[in-house]
């Protein structure tokens, strides 16, 4: 890809116009997606295959709702963070709360999983999630539908946050989650770009896209290798580094994403190698318990969603050459033990027996388990799989994913 993109490169420094190009192997730069089975699966559409037709119906509909959004920029909002300038990212810490001992309710005081609608003040973390939502959708359309509109608009939303000088996104989260009383941004805020690691998959979707050309690509790999930068220098983004529940597991999945995306593949994989040793012996017990996760009052949401991540880490794994799947540790800790453990309430109907004060929900684990069916393909997991109720015909996984039971 790096040939490709300096040859690329080299055409328009001569005055020719091109598109961004994929792979050589004609398969698209993904890497939490599975490139080889997008490949398969649009050529069985093209050849007339009707078992995918309800789930492309449901995405060209999304499709064309998204074409309606206005483009998202983080220079929307109305209160500008402390640098004055609108263009860096702003949002406030979701589980802080105004101190009601206090007149002026300074400094802001914890309640562990409530979320203060105050931050709806600051929309950024919001509009980042709907754009990457959006860039998604289209990407996917514009890839299994070749139409034109959706890579158009698609571009233009790409554009807009990352690319033109008026609007763009400054490659820093230096005051993301701040506390009022407390601090005017914090590292724990890195959390909020982990949508960042589906949209470079949404970027490779696009690969061939009149409207997408290399001088974009290569612009747009330039915004994420400084934000890359930015999160292993600055002290928020070391301070993140070193979180040992979620928030440091994203962080990872972050780095190894866009060290891939930007071309820089030994990075990712000394990613990917070393969360192995520094991660995974602190975050799960032998028997596959999350201690770090357990001790939060959405106990069953956090450990799921953690588990999440380790489970893209390990799809990031496969693409650079480290088996997270099987990757245990003397003592047995590992990402199998961990979905072992959550299946029986996530599948079988156990109670769950730590604090959670919002209902529990299964659908993140379901998919979960889709994926590790996929990624282990052994009997246990396949019977797992086999309980897991059917996907809907219109559910855009089946565009996605294989079978869990293949």
């Amino acid at each position: 890809m790096k040939r490709l993109h300096y040859l690329a490169f080299c055409i328009l420094l001569i005055g020719g116009a091109v598109m961004a190009q994929p792979s050589s192997k004609g398969q698209p730069q993904v890497f939490l997606l599975d490139a080889k089975f997008l490949v398969e699966t649009k050529q069985r559409i093209q050849k007339g295959d009707k078992g995918f037709d309800a789930a492309l119906a449901k995405l060209d509909q999304d499709a064309k709702k998204t074409l309606t959004t206005s483009d998202f920029t983080v220079t929307s909002k109305t209160t500008p963070p402390p640098s004055g300038d609108k263009r860096d990212y702003y949002s406030q810490a979701p589980y802080w709360w105004a101190d009601p001992a206090k007149p002026d309710g300074l400094p802001y005081i914890r309640r562990d999983g409530e979320r203060n609608p105050e931050i709806e003040k600051y929309p950024d973390h919001r509009l980042l999630n709907e754009m990457a939502d959006a860039v998604r959708t289209l990407a996917l359309a514009y890839y299994f539908k070749g139409d034109e509109r959706y890579a158009d608009k698609a571009v233009k939303l790409l554009r807009t946050w990352f690319l033109d000088a008026e609007t763009r996104m400054n490659p820093n989260l230096r005051y993301a989650q701040f506390i009022p009383g407390i601090n005017d941004g914090r590292g724990i805020g890195l959390i909020e770009t982990r949508g960042l690691a589906e949209l470079v998959d949404s970027v490779g979707l696009l690969a061939g896209a009149k409207s997408w050309n290399a001088a974009d690509q290569k612009k747009l790999e330039a915004w994420f290798d400084q934000f890359l930068t930015w999160m292993r220098e600055s002290q928020n983004g070391r301070d993140e580094a070193g979180s040992q529940n979620n928030h440091g597991t994203y962080y990872d999945l972050q780095i190894a994403s866009f060290a891939l995306f930007v071309g820089k593949q030994e990075l990712a994989k000394q990613i990917l190698q070393s969360t192995r040793q520094t991660r995974i012996p602190k975050q799960f017990e032998p028997d596959g318990r999350q201690p770090l996760e357990l001790e939060r009052t959405r106990s069953w949401s956090y450990s799921v969603m953690n588990l999440e991540g380790w489970v893209s880490l390990a799809l990031l794994g496969d693409r650079a050459g480290v088996d997270l799947w099987s990757y245990k540790t003397a003592d047995g800790r590992g990402i199998r033990k961990a979905i072992e453990y959550l299946a029986p309430f996530g599948l079988d109907g156990q109670t769950w027996p730590h604090k959670q004060i919002i209902p529990l929900s299964v659908k993140d684990f379901h998919r979960i388990l889709r994926w590790a069916a996929a990624g282990y393909r052994d009997e246990k997991f396949r019977a797992m799989a086999a309980k897991l109720p059917k996907l809907a015909l219109a559910d855009r996984d089946n565009l996605l994913f294989p079978p869990a039971t293949n």
